[in-house]
């Protein structure tokens, strides 16, 4: 069994950098959400325009998927990110468990956020800038941490982490592609 695998500086930066952009957008969400629970009235920062606004979203049931706010998962998964995160800048090795643990939570968190995606653009049309933040690092954040447990694997699990970045891409352009074509005609009024 191998011992405990230290990030690479570079790798060990984004994902501390990426972690705590994540936790702050879902710290700033809660502390929003909760804003909303104690005054219906209240505006959050994030409620920009027609589009661009978590207000609309966070009145949603799709906000609370578990029965809480959605945030709250942030909270807490971005905590642990951080804290590896940190460790890995210090040069700490970590077990290959824990890595896989943190690729795990990195994948579930991409598929809820695709579910995510699909139900801001098609159901609650409205976008969260918050939360569009987190759509963002996640993505990054698995790239990292797939290069980390599999980057000097063989095989199929090579393939996978050598070509992490142009799926990240390739994420990244089909969700702007999706915004794009969902809000054209508000976006195309704008000039």
């Amino acid at each position: 069994m191998a011992g405990p695998v230290a990030a690479p500086t570079r790798s060990a930066w984004i994902l501390l950098i990426g972690s705590l952009l994540g936790w702050i957008a879902a710290v700033t969400l809660t502390y929003e959400r909760f804003k909303l629970f104690m005054d219906p009235n209240y505006k959050p920062s994030c409620s920009i325009n027609p589009i661009l606004s978590c207000g609309s979203v966070m009145a949603t049931h799709q906000a609370a998927a578990f029965g809480f706010p959605n945030p709250l998962i942030g909270v807490v998964g971005f905590s642990v990110a951080v804290t590896l995160a940190v460790l890995a800048v210090a040069g700490q090795g970590l077990p290959a468990w824990i890595w896989g643990g943190l690729w795990i939570g990195l994948a579930l968190g991409i598929g809820f956020i695709c579910w995510l995606i699909f139900q801001s653009l098609y159901r609650i049309n409205a976008l969260c800038p918050y939360c569009m933040v987190v759509w963002v690092v996640t993505p990054a954040l698995l790239a990292v941490v797939t290069d980390q447990l599999w980057g000097d694997a063989r095989g199929p699990l090579r393939i996978v982490a050598e070509w992490r970045w142009t799926v990240v891409v390739v994420f990244y352009a089909v969700v702007l592609l999706l915004v794009f074509l969902r809000f054209q005609d508000y976006w195309t009024s704008l000039f």
